[in-house]
């Protein structure tokens, strides 16, 4: 994890949208987390790969379920008794390996069998490679040379090794051969001459020659011992992947009945090349609110083509905050591959998401809050590149406004300079005003909507910044407006944070 993801995953709340997607399970969790912070990574091919698959997942939800369960059940029961090259005696790892293989190659005729019935229902390039692989691949033909194999080297007959006399006739050059095979019936064989060899016996007390035969029958199926264990973690491996990759669009599947559950749209969004300065969505609404609210909550529109800032002021409680969260979670959310909160979405792509939030006042602070918003605004500087997205939320407002105006113009106009795309919701109005003033065509002004009578619509048009901060409307949710006193209102005020 990268120094800046902490406070990413504390600002979007990432861990209300993983849990959604997760529910209990740790394995689901930790791969959507890591799909979601790994996304800036993947380019527009890639995207539309992911979500080719996805949408047959969302088409076939029951086929990848239990392509799941069965990649589950090869992790499971190969921790039973596969202990590949844990042992230190060859007869015990080609044992383990025989029955781990009889698993998998098990396992594997399911895998097929599956790919056979359902191949027809699937589009996307993806499954379409995997089904036609697995058909291809896996034939009858192969399972039979494999259940062959498996039974010759549980050396019934005994094990047939040949060898070399090296310095001082030590043996060398041990080469596991096959056993002959001896097609006499039974009677032939108990009546007729056997092979001409040399025969000796061990007495059953002579721990020492039964310990020298056992290591010669080691040295014998050491290679193949080895060769055997290597296949089944080649094979146990390929399960493992494919059960990561399918956890990926489980977690989907369980985000994306949750947010049906709520009437809650989403869209295939349309990525862009990195540059291009696209940005435009309609009904986008912050996923964690609504999955937190379990109901659906209200969307908003951008139309930020061309424009590299974004600025949003207007009243509090307005919608300004989630609205900014929303765009965050959209991005990361299109970059994996998945569909995103909206009726429409479309935008570039970027090499990375910052945040940089107001915090809490915090007792083990050593400096002030503005030193401690300036030294993560630094941290932020040395890890920034072009064409990366910082989302500001009530930046720089610990100290005065003429203070805190000026090092939001500085620092905005330092990070356009370098291609980056600022989104900014701030109740700094000289810095507001200034920008709209000199930078007013190469931005989007949206300013959270209220009506007359002081009512939050949480919708964000645009427009100018305005110069209010709605004290009253403040006064009203804290403080009884005939006592003066403070009012229980100011809790809900806080959960609505």
């Amino acid at each position: 994890m990268r120094p800046h993801d902490r406070a990413l995953i504390q600002d979007l709340e990432l861990d209300s949208l993983l849990r959604a997607m997760a529910g209990d399970d740790d394995f689901l969790f930790d791969v959507g987390r890591h799909a979601l912070l790994a996304g800036p990574q993947n380019d527009v091919d890639t995207i539309l790969y992911r979500q080719g698959i996805l949408n047959d997942c969302l088409q076939n939800p029951a086929v990848i379920g239990d392509l799941y369960t069965l990649t589950v059940e090869v992790i499971e029961r190969s921790r039973k008794y596969y202990i590949s090259g844990l042992s230190r005696y060859a007869e015990s790892i080609l044992y383990e390996s025989v029955e781990a293989l009889h698993m998998l190659s098990a396992m594997l005729r399911k895998l097929r069998d599956i790919a056979a019935a359902q191949a027809g229902r699937f589009q996307s390039r993806g499954f379409t490679a995997l089904f036609t692989m697995l058909q291809e691949e896996l034939s009858d033909e192969y399972f039979a040379r494999i259940q062959n194999h498996l039974t010759e080297l549980k050396f019934r007959r005994g094990v047939s090794v040949s060898a070399g006399l090296g310095m001082g006739n030590e043996g060398t050059n041990y080469v596991l051969r096959r056993a002959p095979d001896d097609r006499r019936n039974w009677l032939e064989r108990l009546l007729g001459k056997g092979p001409a060899a040399y025969t000796f016996y061990i007495d059953p007390r002579d721990e020492a020659g039964a310990r020298c035969l056992s290591e010669l029958r080691d040295r014998g199926i050491h290679l193949v011992a080895n060769a055997l264990a290597q296949s089944a973690d080649h094979i146990l491996s390929f399960f493992g992947i494919l059960r990561t990759e399918l956890a990926f669009y489980i977690g989907c599947l369980n985000l994306h009945e949750k947010l049906a559950a709520l009437a809650a749209p989403v869209c295939f969004p349309q990525p862009a090349a990195a540059g291009g300065r696209r940005q435009r969505c309609s009904g986008l609404y912050d996923v964690c609110l609504a999955l937190n609210m379990r109901r659906s909550v209200v969307g908003n529109a951008l139309d930020g083509d061309g424009k590299s800032l974004v600025i949003i002021t207007g009243a509090n409680q307005g919608g300004k905050s989630t609205f900014l969260r929303g765009i965050g979670l959209a991005q990361m959310m299109m970059q994996c591959g998945m569909f995103v909160p909206a009726e429409s979405f479309t935008a570039e792509l970027c090499a990375g998401v910052f945040t940089h939030y107001k915090r809490e006042e915090d007792v083990t602070m050593k400096h002030g809050k503005l030193d401690e918003e300036l030294a993560r605004m630094s941290e932020i500087a040395d890890a920034i590149t072009p064409n990366a997205i910082v989302l500001f939320n009530e930046s720089f407002a610990s100290t005065n406004e003429r203070e805190g105006s000026e090092i939001a113009r500085q620092v905005v106009a330092a990070l356009l300079e370098k291609g980056v795309k600022v989104f900014f919701v701030t109740h700094l109005y000289e810095f507001a005003r200034s920008t709209f003033e000199r930078n007013g065509a190469n931005a989007v002004f949206l300013r959270a909507e209220r009506l007359a009578d002081g009512t939050r619509t949480f919708r964000l048009p645009e427009g100018e910044p305005l110069e209010t901060s709605y004290g009253e409307d403040l006064y009203k949710e804290v403080f009884d407006v005939e006592t003066g006193e403070l009012s229980l209102a100011r809790a809900a005020v806080n959960d609505r944070q």
